[in-house]
């Protein structure tokens, strides 16, 4: 798995292309503030492993999101940070399970939009914390 954590003031999305065709077509547009944003990328060894990844991610998003202050959590599928990918059952499953924990901890997590390009705005501050990459 990789992951690239950006803490946002801001992040808004709008669905733009489909890109898995088992997905429900769809035409949303939303903003988030005060928000910890992971571009979740995961790859095809993760599927080995599915609970001890998983527990990785949300253990790491918590983390991340107590060194920004904040209780809001974006999980965006972003199969953009290496070569080997995940199927996208595997990945999709691994989101919802994420989004279930977080929210069972007391946190706000928010999935955007799975099996779609999106247009994108992130505004985010000049901190060392604002910016995290893991891979594991």
């Amino acid at each position: 798995m990789k992951l690239l954590l950006i803490y946002a003031d801001s992040f808004s999305y709008r669905t733009a292309m489909k890109t898995v065709e088992t997905e429900p077509d769809l035409d949303q547009e939303r903003t988030i503030t005060d928000a910890l944003v992971g571009f979740i990328h995961l790859e095809e060894s993760d599927e080995a492993d599915r609970s001890g990844i998983e527990t990785k991610l949300v253990k790491v998003l918590k983390w991340a999101a107590r060194k920004n202050d904040t209780d809001r959590v974006v999980l965006h599928s972003f199969a953009h940070l290496a070569e080997s990918k995940a199927s996208p059952g595997f990945a999709k499953a691994v989101l919802d399970g994420a989004e279930g924990r977080l929210t069972g901890s007391g946190y706000e997590a928010i999935q955007t939009p799975f099996g779609y390009f999106l247009d994108l705005q992130v505004s985010a501050p000049g901190r060392p914390t604002a910016r995290i990459f893991k891979s594991f």
